[in-house]
């Protein structure tokens, strides 16, 4: 850690550990309530807990993208943060709007629009907070000492996500309308500019991971960045196919559909190439582990299960059924979820300056969730398929077909405490590393101007200071 505001990024990653924990908690309610065990129902509707489950996930990815940001652009700047105590500010707000929203849904306080449940009072409120935080990020990259194309790539990625959370805001009493634009935010966030966050943090951390060469990774990270522009915007037709839309979307959804697998595939060799050309032998193999299985995971989640599946031929019969979920639970966890576990575990040593991360717990962490989260895919795999040829073609009443796959569940429901033994094993060696007290680089008896002079170790030198 080479400044002192990257601090803050840590705040962020323990907001992540706790609202991922009660996202696991949500999530099996549901299993159970699928299952036909839904004893919460009284207190819990399984309406409530599935909008409390999803809107959790954006919550702690977010917080883990925003904590990225704040460790990573200070470094790659060279230099502190512009407002650091704004930094936190925006940490405390964000978290005063995520618990007001997840409480209020349970008091029916909500919009009713799937992933976009937050009512429109917290909406402005989050527009204010991302505002601060990109303005905070994008004014500490243009007074730093160098730009680079992996904090540019991040920055422009952060930038859009901001903007395209607009869309979700435009008032309209028309269906098809409002679920247009509502495709507009859920599918170009993750099909789209989340895709940039992504190969900005994969970006940083092979480039400290592996030893490579700055001008080749990033050479790459060009190729990522085409490809995801190429398919995925084009690519939200897949979404438009039944929502009252004109038929060319089927044409247009179904090519560029078929072309977003392009990227993740690109994203799996970037990984995978660079990790097997560096030359540096990094301590920290656990962060390696994360970072590669990433790009791996990604791809068969979100590129080739969505692939599969979101083809207008196919998407006809799976449309809004149990293999949505199946594609839905592998994509996030590839190509989001291990990104952000990626970015804490190299992290959280050098913010602490205790160096846990090669203890049994991290290793048991990154399989053991590995192994459940494929579990859990293959679970809703099957339960998916099974409700597809019962509703779909056998034409049987949708509650019968819900009775029918009840037994799936309980094979979803063994892969998920699989999963969770893995991320509370996770979570416990985030725990031990403690709080954010490890020392600058350099040890703090050199002083802070001596410090943020000293070039980055993974290029040549950096712009001297002024």
């Amino acid at each position: 850690m080479k400044y002192e505001s990257q601090r803050v990024a840590w705040y962020f990653f323990a907001t992540c550990m706790l609202l991922f924990s009660l996202q696991i908690v949500y999530g099996f309610i549901m299993g159970f309530a699928h299952a036909g065990h839904d004893v919460l129902h009284e207190w819990i509707p399984f309406h409530t807990a599935r909008a409390t489950h999803t809107n959790l996930l954006v919550m702690w990815l977010l917080a883990g993208f925003m904590g990225a940001a704040y460790f990573i652009v200070p470094e790659e700047a060279d230099r502190e943060l512009y407002w650091p105590k704004l930094a936190y500010v925006q940490w405390a707000a964000l978290v005063i709007v995520g618990v007001t929203a997840v409480i209020g849904f349970h008091f029916g306080w909500w919009e009713g629009r799937k992933f976009l449940e937050i009512p429109r009072p917290l909406d402005y409120l989050v527009v204010v907070d991302v505002l601060a935080f990109v303005i905070n990020i994008g004014m500490t990259i243009w007074k730093g000492r160098r730009v680079t194309t992996t904090s540019s790539v991040l920055f422009f990625g952060l930038l859009m996500a901001a903007v395209l959370y607009l869309p979700g805001m435009i008032p309209t009493d028309n269906q098809t309308m409002d679920s247009y634009w509502r495709w507009w935010v859920v599918h170009l966030w993750v099909e789209g500019v989340w895709e940039l966050i992504m190969g900005g943090i994969l970006s940083y951390l092979l480039i400290k991971l592996t030893g490579m060469d700055r001008e080749i990774v990033e050479k790459w990270l060009y190729v990522i960045v085409g490809l995801t522009f190429l398919s995925g915007i084009l690519g939200t037709g897949h979404h438009y196919y039944f929502i009252g839309t004109p038929r060319y979307w089927l044409m247009i959804g179904g090519i560029f559909s078929a072309l977003e697998p392009l990227a993740f595939l690109g994203m799996a060799m970037y990984a995978i190439t660079i990790a097997r050309r560096g030359g540096r032998q990094h301590p920290n193999r656990t962060a390696l582990a994360w970072t590669v299985g990433c790009g791996v995971i990604s791809f068969v989640g979100a590129g080739f299960l969505g692939f599969a599946h979101t083809i207008p031929q196919v998407n006809l019969y799976t449309h809004g059924t149990l293999v949505t979920a199946m594609h839905g639970h592998m994509a996030f966890w590839g190509a989001y979820a291990m990104l952000v576990l990626a970015i804490i575990a190299y992290a959280t040593p050098a913010l602490t300056g205790r160096r846990l991360h090669d203890r049994p717990a991290a290793t048991f962490a990154f399989w053991t969730s590995n192994i459940g989260m494929i579990a859990m895919t293959l679970a809703l795999a099957v339960a998916g398929v099974t409700q597809v040829v019962l509703e779909r073609r056998v034409g049987m009443e949708f509650l019968d077909v819900q009775r029918e796959i009840e037994m799936h569940f309980w094979g979803l429901i063994m892969a998920a405490a699989l999963f969770t033994l893995g991320i509370g094993a996770y979570i416990w060696n985030f725990v031990q590393h403690g709080w954010p007290k490890g020392e600058l680089e350099g040890g703090e008896g050199q002083p802070r101007q001596e410090i943020a002079k000293q070039p980055a170790s993974d290029d040549a030198a950096a712009v001297p200071a002024e």
